[in-house]
């Protein structure tokens, strides 16, 4: 990390970023906190470990609250078993401070999201891919890659597993129509939420409710073709369409259904969270899936996450993101 990335990590996490009030303040052992992550949530502090606290970790996250001025403390205790929990027993529980509204909205990049503490395992937005809604918020990947050609016309968006939608509301904010899938209703709607808050008519764009894999044949055969097309799954999920997903075993018939859905000269952000799918299997079976499906990679770029998300030998990088440009 350089001094300028440096300056600002350190101004994010002091909370002079008057546009982002939603980060990560400690992020394990890369911040030599082995297994503790402590996140602001806007108003709010957000401690999560494997272990329950001890006095150490307990004074540093009330440092950290009393500092940053919040309102309240939540904890939750890591869960490698999510899928055998309940979402009473997986949401976070308010330890320390006044108790959150039951949804409350917070902002990043200068976008607004509505996010909860009472919706399960997570609140409503994932702060590891802030990099990739920045990206889209700048059009631009990097220097030499933009993500849409503005000169034509309308860019059109796939947002696949697309949970709260956060990802289509930063493109929708630049001016592209999105089409957004999920298995979830209350996910779809609370997409629709994020959309109202800034200002986004959501009638302006689809939400589909349905097993991704399955719309994304409907949609092949409508002859649908996108500018972008967004694959960010669960590690796990099961579906009566589809049945099991793994990422670690089915990225590449994921990636081989959505390159016939992406435009020529069309871009995937393909992302990945399985801890236990290396980055060099991750980027083979991403490309393996799409030259399967008869689409040459013109262009690709790995990026990383967020500088708040430092990585390390003993803190290595979870999340997995890979862009590319097809002909």
């Amino acid at each position: 990390m350089n001094s300028s990335q440096k300056n600002k990590l350190r101004k994010l996490r002091q909370g002079l970023d008057d546009a982002t009030n939603i980060y990560r303040l400690i992020h394990g052992a890369a911040d030599r906190w082995k297994d503790l992550y402590i996140d602001r949530i806007g108003d709010y502090l957000l401690i999560q470990s494997a272990q329950p606290l001890n006095e150490k970790q307990k004074k540093i996250s009330q440092a950290l609250s009393y500092k940053l001025k919040l309102k309240g403390t939540y904890y939750k205790q890591l869960n490698r078993q999510i899928q055998k929990t309940s979402n009473e027993d997986s949401a976070p529980q308010l330890i320390a401070g006044i108790k959150a509204p039951e949804s409350f909205e917070v902002n990043e990049l200068a976008v607004s999201y509505q996010l909860s503490f009472n919706q399960g395992y997570s609140i409503g937005l994932f702060l590891d891919m802030r990099s990739n809604r920045q990206r889209l918020l700048k059009n631009l990947i990097e220097p030499g890659f933009s993500i849409f050609d503005r000169s034509s016309g309308i860019p059109s968006i796939l947002n696949t597993f697309s949970y709260t939608c956060s990802l289509s509301v930063c493109a929708a904010k630049i001016g592209a129509v999105t089409t957004n899938v999920d298995l979830s209703k209350k996910y779809l709607d609370w997409g629709r939420k994020n959309f109202e808050i800034n200002n986004l008519n959501p009638n302006d764009h689809d939400f589909i409710y349905g097993d991704t894999l399955d719309w994304m044949k409907r949609l092949k055969k409508k002859g649908k073709l996108y500018d972008l097309v967004i694959l960010d799954p669960p590690t796990f999920s099961r579906s009566k369409k589809s049945g099991l997903f793994q990422a670690k075993q089915h990225y590449d018939m994921l990636a081989n259904a959505a390159c016939k859905l992406v435009q020529k000269n069309g871009v995937i952000l393909a992302c990945c969270n399985a801890a236990t799918l290396s980055l060099s299997n991750f980027k083979c079976n991403v490309r393996q899936g799409i030259l399967r499906g008869g689409r040459k990679i013109i262009q690709g770029v790995q990026t990383s996450q967020p500088l708040d998300f430092p990585t390390t030998l003993d803190e290595p990088a979870h999340l997995k993101s890979y862009w590319l440009r097809l002909n």
